[in-house]
């Protein structure tokens, strides 16, 4: 049964979404992202943004590759959760795009997780990576989310991302750990 769900999955995707892979990106979005990054602090190396935005959005394309994305994020979701497929989910995107721009060993940039809890019942969390000056955080850092259009980077301020509201990961599972921990209390 899990087969035959797998290949009307695939065959769905097929039919809704094509095979085709979004557009590569361009050298004026390079340059946007770069000039995004650069405004983020006076410290920050015009080299490293430059060199940053290029990773992300190449890495990008590379990863959907890599993850076989052929479908739109949510179905490709179902078919890694269904085993059709081995990687895709947004966890993945944030951590293989925050280990690849950390082997950078950048001096005026730094890494980080962040995740949005959703904003009701029917949704699920959303992870992703974000980039910041060094000695920033989350909140004062730009959003690299290739998972949300399949592996065509999107970028922003993280607070000027209005579709989600992004918090520190650690926090964020902190408090996951906290409401289970409470939960299991009273189910004794």
């Amino acid at each position: 049964m899990k087969s035959l769900f797998a290949y009307l999955m695939m065959l769905a995707a097929a039919t809704l979404a094509g095979c085709a892979t979004g557009p590569a990106a361009t050298k004026n979005d390079v340059q946007e992202l770069s000039l995004a990054l650069q405004a983020l602090d006076p410290k920050v190396d015009p080299v490293e943004a430059r060199r940053a935005a290029e990773i992300a959005y190449s890495y990008s394309a590379r990863l959907a590759e890599q993850y076989n994305v052929t479908t739109s994020p949510i179905l490709h979701n179902t078919m890694v959760n269904t085993g059709v497929k081995d990687r895709g989910l947004c966890v993945h995107y944030a951590e293989d795009m925050q280990a690849r721009l950390s082997q950078e060993n950048f001096q005026t940039l730094t890494m980080l997780r962040a995740i949005a809890e959703p904003k009701n019942d029917f949704r699920i969390d959303h992870s992703t990576a974000v980039i910041a000056a060094k000695g920033d955080g989350i909140n004062e850092g730009i959003v690299l989310d290739p998972w949300r259009y399949g592996g065509k980077l999107f970028w922003s301020a993280t607070a000027e991302d209005g579709r989600y509201n992004w918090e520190p990961r650690l926090q964020v599972l902190r408090r996951k750990y906290e409401r289970r921990v409470a939960k299991d209390a009273v189910a004794q």
